[in-house]
């Protein structure tokens, strides 16, 4: 698997407090199957980390794994907020696309008065940015509203949700939501944004069959959302629009109608 959401590097941001915890948490994600880790450190109004820092932590990181014999690649990349998309130049952002490529991660709103962040995204449609938008199931504005996130889908953005949402580590309500996005056909990738080693620990597959339960055919897919999309991601190429999976449950959220529809008329 390659995990395109992380917060791996020491010492950077609300991550790893220091290199052995990197290096512990990068030990745990090569023990569940990981091959591939792209460290995205925020890039926000607490953080304002910039791309060199973000190489150095990179290869230093690297450099001491590869000691250590840990079979595991780090790679660059930074979880942005959407409104720095507005302050940061071209070249800056060219610095913090996931792992070097065109694709940048942008950190869904989870304020509940977030407003119409989509229109920084809009902003730079016209350029050769791409846009992978990470857990919107956690996002207040989002659950209010998904045919908001359906919107974005359609028009090429990436959408990655949290291995852990699916197993109940940020309540019910954000549970039920991403099990609804993955049935709407709204979900490209699952990744891990692990913290540390305990509270946000390193892991995606064995968050993925309890929703397996609800979603028959997720097993189905697992390979393309853990493995095949963050690869197309990497290298910089096209994603096609997540596929739909039939749910054992009754909708909660009303996005797969309209989802459906949608995509019918595209």
């Amino acid at each position: 698997m390659i995990d395109l959401h992380s917060h791996i590097l020491p010492g950077i941001d609300d991550g790893a407090p220091d290199m052995a915890t990197a290096v512990a948490m990068a030990r745990e994600a090569s023990a569940r199957g990981i091959s591939k880790v792209v460290a995205t450190p925020h890039v926000d109004h607490h953080h304002d980390t910039r791309a060199t820092t973000i190489s150095s932590a990179v290869a230093a990181l690297n450099e001491q794994l590869t000691r250590e014999s840990i079979p595991l690649e780090v790679l660059p990349g930074a979880e942005i907020a959407a409104y720095r998309l507005g302050d940061l130049d071209d070249r800056e952002l060219g610095g913090l696309g996931l792992g070097g490529g065109p694709y940048l991660l942008i950190e869904a709103p989870l304020s509940p008065t977030a407003g119409d962040f989509e229109v920084f995204l809009g902003e730079r449609s016209s350029s050769d940015r791409r846009y992978v938008l990470a857990h919107p199931e956690r996002s207040p504005t989002l659950q209010r509203d998904p045919e908001r996130l359906r919107r974005l889908v359609l028009a090429g953005t990436v959408v990655s949700i949290t291995a852990s949402s699916l197993s109940g580590s940020f309540g019910g309500a954000v549970r039920r939501f991403s099990i609804s996005l993955l049935e709407a056909g709204m979900v490209h990738n699952i990744a891990s944004d692990m913290h540390d080693l305990h509270r946000r620990p390193p892991g995606i597959s064995e968050h993925l069959p309890a929703a397996a339960k609800a979603l028959p055919g997720l097993a189905e897919i697992e390979r393309w959302l853990t493995c095949e999309v963050p690869a197309a991601v990497i290298a910089g190429k096209p994603v096609s629009l997540p596929p739909q999976l039939q749910s054992t449950r009754r909708r909660r959220f009303g996005i797969g109608r309209a989802s459906r529809r949608s995509r019918d008329s595209h």
